[in-house]
């Protein structure tokens, strides 16, 4: 017989091990192709090693902080450029996420609450999809996970080096993701609590606060200069969405905000993000067993915070209690922020990706909930208990995996969310001679279009142009040439066939969700 802690470490490693499967496995094919902003972070990771240039934050494409693509960066260099190095810094942030998890919801309740949460971010078709996909958002529910559980370790320990890792990693924030910046705000708001829920916490604690604190100036501080330094970079597309602006709100900035903070809330149960690529739409973001726990998690936890609050208030009752569920319902209301205070393509699944490990741990708290209270009922035995949990689980494991790797990732409307042609194209390309030449033109001034090509087959007679780039079609061998469309604009196809009447027009398509067309000589 195992050793319970031992049991408990193989069970741990167990959700850990499955849930870096599911984001491992087949990544080449799933999604099924490369989504532009992924590609705009793989090619400014390889032009950062080609130059020695890391950046801070890369300005293109609205402004990116630099660490995931400078990761990125170091995969490609080691390894090699290819879809599984572009998408590996996502993949480790995603599997972190479960470790972090599990390790907070044990540092805040017990084991149980910890196992259940850490399988649920391991199995969740919105955890799965999101670390499969090379945005640095991957990296806000790590950070905050990581950070949150030093927090509170060193709220129990008192030990410097706890708050000292925790304000590192919780500094790194700020080269993450944008939705980190509201953060700190919630971390200030709970120090109100802290001094309801202990006394003389300002006397106990004031060294460990500047701990904290002095450790996330200088982990953050290096971003904070090159903001100093570059101000236009502070400048987000989400000010134009945002539901303060009159032109988006129409005059109505409560009704804005009610309606977008009502489609923020309902993404989980009920309607989830209707874009393809964040989303298997119109299903919600958690499955119907995880979403129940979830309601009735955070029901409990609303219910347990305003009882706390209230017998501090009216009987001077002290209780860790109110610095729990205060703690995760801030952090719930505080990273939706980012998505509710928008009002553009709500429901968000990506924006509120802060939200993700704490979504898993009211769950947790949801299941604990209905063990405690069927064992207290003596509606069913411990070995019928036990039976149904399993059940349970396996429904959530098989249903989330088979839901995402089966099911949407077949859909066709997901392939054109993924410009999967472009990957098809990439494909053709590498079975191509190497010295024949190559154009790809895209559409318009979408240059972006171009990049997934341009990172995996980055080959010297590629050329990349725009359709209103044609004259600069000029290829050294007019017999042996091939031009790549990926949309049929008559226009341009016209144009260049008039210029080059040896080419012959041809469409190719796979599979649905996948054509482009071709123009090659005989």
């Amino acid at each position: 017989m195992m050793k319970g802690k031992t049991k408990i470490c193989l069970l741990v490693f167990l959700i850990i091990a499955f849930g870096l499967f599911l984001r491992v496995y087949n990544i080449d094919n799933t999604p099924p192709g490369i989504y532009p902003d992924e590609a705009m972070n793989g090619e400014d990771a390889i032009k950062a090693n080609e130059t020695g240039i890391y950046q801070l934050f890369y300005e293109y494409n609205n402004g990116r902080e630099g660490f995931f693509i400078n990761f990125i960066a170091l995969f490609f260099s080691f390894f090699g450029v290819s879809i599984l190095t572009l998408k590996l810094p996502a993949i480790i942030f995603s599997t972190l996420t479960i470790l972090g998890t599990y390790l907070f919801s044990k540092e805040l309740f017990n084991r149980r609450i910890a196992l259940i949460s850490s399988f649920l971010v391991a199995t969740s078709f919105w955890a799965i999809h999101f670390g499969r996909i090379a945005f640095r958002a991957n990296m806000l529910p790590a950070i905050l996970v990581f950070s949150f559980y030093f927090l509170f370790k060193g709220l129990r320990t008192k030990k410097w080096w706890d708050f000292a890792a925790g304000g590192a990693i919780f500094g790194l924030g700020m080269h993450s993701y944008i939705s980190w910046r509201i953060a700190p705000i919630m971390l200030v708001v709970f120090v109100v609590f802290l001094i309801l829920s202990r006394k003389n916490f300002i006397k106990d604690y004031w060294k460990s606060i500047l701990i904290f604190l002095v450790a996330s100036l200088i982990i953050a501080a290096p971003m904070f200069a090159t903001f100093y330094k570059n101000p236009e970079f502070l400048e987000s597309r989400a000010a134009s969405v945002s539901i303060f602006s009159s032109e988006v709100n129409g005059g109505n900035a409560g009704i804005a905000f009610l309606k977008s903070f009502s489609l923020s809330l309902i993404k989980y149960n009920f309607i989830g993000d209707m874009n393809w690529r964040h989303n298997f739409r119109p299903y919600p973001l958690l499955d119907p067993i995880t979403g129940f726990a979830f309601l009735l998690g955070i029901i409990f936890s609303i219910t347990i915070f305003f009882k706390s609050f209230k017998k501090r208030i009216k009987q001077k009752i002290r209780s860790l209690e109110l610095e729990k569920y205060s703690f995760l319902l801030l952090w719930f209301f505080a990273m939706l922020a980012p998505e509710f205070l928008t009002a553009e393509g709500n429901p968000h699944a990506l924006r509120a990706i802060g939200t993700l490990p704490v979504v898993f741990i009211f769950s947790g708290i949801g299941f604990e909930y209905l063990l405690i209270h069927s064992k207290k009922s003596g509606l069913f035995s411990r070995k019928n208990i036990s039976i149904l949990l399993i059940i349970s689980f396996l429904f959530i494991g098989i249903f989330n995996s088979v839901k995402y790797h089966l099911v949407w990732a077949s859909k066709e409307k997901v392939a054109y969310s993924f410009n999967k042609s472009l990957t098809e194209i990439s494909k053709y390309i590498s079975l191509l001679p190497q010295n024949q030449e190559t154009y790809i033109i895209t559409d318009g001034s979408n240059t972006l279009e171009r990049l997934p090509i341009w990172i995996f087959h980055n080959k010297p007679f590629n050329h990349y142009l725009v359709s209103n780039e044609l004259e600069k079609i000029k290829p050294k061998n007019e017999s042996d040439f091939i031009i790549f469309l990926t949309n049929s604009n008559l226009f341009t196809i016209e144009s260049i066939q008039n210029k080059f009447p040896q080419l012959q027009f041809e469409v190719i398509q796979n599979e649905p969700g996948s054509i482009f067309y071709i123009l090659k000589t005989p």
